[in-house]
């Protein structure tokens, strides 16, 4: 009885053994099975996400769908080599895939600078074209407002002309590939200013047609930190600084109330009247349609309505002074080599270096860039801490190619 009582434990005991290893081994397939398709899925769910970053950043650099030949490439290189890499493969101008992003997102980028609606609307230009020459070739775009650079369209009639547009206007009415037509060259030679007297797109032919024309060049000055520091006149706005530079054509009394000049007009004109000094021979020509530089010789508009105020500042050169280097408010504008002092120069050539080396030149490009290709403006930590990185890594080599690429791979999405 004992014998058989032990036989028939025995052979339960096996039986149940037999369904644990049988249920032990299901189980392990099934979780092997799961395993399995999890990782199919995460790898397939990087795969997709490669693909929609790939496509969105080629949607907002070029303005265009890749084809899916190209989609397919540029997927794998995200994969591998990340988005940023990837994105400058998309601006590589020796391949056609990036045509449009010089002829048309560029366009778009730069042509609110050079007028004073800052329209989009506005015929391509010797001042639009010398930015996207600069960002095609990699130039370093912190000379944007020094070099003696100007770029026009190789074998595009009629000929660059320093009294008219139709050069420009041509390569557009032809739908010109601005990726291959575009060719540097020297504004010196063209323009017959001193390579000295030259500022980039500063005296351009159409820069100096909005902002040198008429009026007391302030406007060169105000659009400039507009444009590339991203500060209005309203945002510097000092009343510390000495008013001794100021012009005499603006009154101490506006309107019979001198309170209104000491607490609103010197907070902006004891800076700006003094920096945009640097402008003082140069002048567009309405007669002449065209830029026009008098050595040593302050053009007249610079003494006008001296009667406003008789005591006021004549203007005899073309000497500047940066009084915003002082301690202040505007030292935050991060002036290179920032030591607490006054910086001079004479002529736009060096006030355009001055402003360009500045910590908020690199932050403005890193800006326009972002709301070009994220559609919006930066709105959160992560968005700010890629503008200050991007902005950091322009003031070492001055690339706004690599601005586009970083700030494209940050907006692709995950």
């Amino acid at each position: 009885m004992t014998n058989m009582n032990s036989t028939h434990r025995t052979s339960g005991q096996t039986a149940r053994s037999g369904t644990r290893r049988s249920v032990l081994v299901k189980a392990t397939a099934l979780a092997l099975a799961i395993a399995t398709f999890a990782s199919v899925q995460q790898e397939a769910s990087a795969t997709d996400q490669s693909r929609r970053q790939a496509k969105r950043m080629f949607d907002r650099l070029v303005g265009a769908p890749p084809a899916p030949a190209l989609l397919d490439e540029l997927e794998q290189r995200v994969a591998t080599d990340g988005g940023a890499a990837a994105a400058l493969y998309m601006l590589d101008s020796t391949r056609p895939h990036s045509s449009h992003f010089y002829t048309t997102t560029l366009k778009n980028f730069a042509t609110p600078w050079t007028n004073r609606d800052q329209t989009v609307f506005a015929p391509l230009n010797d001042y639009t074209a010398t930015v996207i020459g600069m960002v095609r070739d990699d130039v370093d775009f912190r000379t944007v407002l020094s070099a003696d650079l100007v770029y026009v369209g190789q074998g595009i009639n009629p000929a660059y002309s320093t009294t008219s547009n139709a050069h420009y206007e041509a390569m557009e009415t032809n739908n010109s590939d601005l990726r291959m037509v575009l060719q540097g060259t020297t504004q010196s030679s063209l323009n017959g200013l001193p390579p000295a007297a030259t500022a980039g797109i500063m005296t351009s032919r159409a820069g100096s047609e909005a902002f040198f024309i008429d009026g007391t060049n302030r406007a060169m000055f105000r659009f400039t930190m507009l444009n590339h520091l991203c500060h209005d006149m309203e945002q510097v706005h000092d009343t510390s600084r000495p008013p001794d530079r100021i012009r005499q054509d603006v009154t101490r009394s506006p309107g019979g109330d001198s309170s209104l000049f000491l607490n609103n007009c010197v907070g902006c004109h004891n800076g700006m009247d003094p920096l945009a000094q640097a402008f003082a021979y140069y002048d567009f020509d309405e007669t002449q349609l065209r830029l026009v530089y008098t050595q040593g010789q302050v053009q007249p508009k610079y003494l006008i309505n001296s009667d406003n105020f008789k005591q006021g500042y004549v203007t005899t050169d073309d000497h500047w002074e940066n009084r915003w280097r002082l301690p202040g408010k505007n030292t935050l504008l991060g002036w290179a080599g920032q030591d607490g002092a006054i910086r001079t120069g004479n002529g736009a050539k060096t006030l355009g270096e001055e402003l360009a080396n500045s910590d908020a030149f690199a932050q403005c490009q890193a800006e326009k860039v972002f709301r070009t290709l994220c559609f919006r403006s930066p709105s959160d930590n992560d968005d700010r801490s890629q503008v200050t990185a991007s902005a950091n890594g322009f003031k070492s080599g001055g690339s706004l190619k690599r601005v586009f690429a970083e700030i494209a791979a940050h907006c692709a999405g995950n």
